[in-house]
């Protein structure tokens, strides 16, 4: 979805606060992270906005942009120094002027609102596609299987039908 997108589906009321968030989200990701970041902090944020009621009506900008890219941060693992980009929390916490342990407990409340968690596919960087097991991972006939491993019209059937991302083999 695009931004516009995203931001039409808001709902008016809470508009005004989601630009807001938005603006510095978007400021921090794109000097300190990547665009992936960015638009994916825009996408959380917006599912935020349309909560109801949503949770980012009250509380602090500055706290509720911070939380969300700590959200993610956490979701695709930035701080992992083998990850890029790679920032440590507690750099990501003083970047927006917010303590850690704010952040940390703003982002648990925003996990559980949109159930979300480490390795899920709504809120994983697409660069880190490849890497995450979950998406690759389908029952068949009882037995769990890496489908990346599976036959030609497996993968084709799991495309068709929004299990899987891309056929692997085309991607390359």
């Amino acid at each position: 979805m695009t931004k516009s997108a995203l931001a039409a589906s808001v709902p008016k009321a809470i508009k005004p606060r989601y630009d807001e968030i938005v603006a510095l989200t978007d400021a921090f990701c794109r000097t300190h992270l990547n665009d992936e970041y960015a638009d994916l902090a825009c996408r959380m944020t917006a599912a935020l906005s349309r909560k109801r009621p949503s949770p980012l009506a009250s509380g602090q900008a500055c706290v509720w942009a911070c939380s969300i890219v700590y959200t993610l941060g956490q979701i695709n693992f930035l701080a992992d120094a083998t990850t890029k980009p790679h920032m440590a929390m507690a750099d990501l916490c003083a970047g927006f002027g917010v303590a850690q342990s704010t952040a940390g407990n703003k982002a648990a409340s925003i996990r559980k609102a949109i159930n979300a968690n480490r390795f899920d596919p709504t809120w994983s960087l697409q660069s880190l596609t490849d890497k995450n097991p979950f998406i690759w991972m389908l029952e068949i006939d009882g037995f769990i299987i890496d489908v990346r491993n599976a036959p030609r019209q497996v993968q084709q059937f799991a495309f068709d039908n929004g299990l899987i991302p891309y056929i692997p083999d085309e991607k390359l």
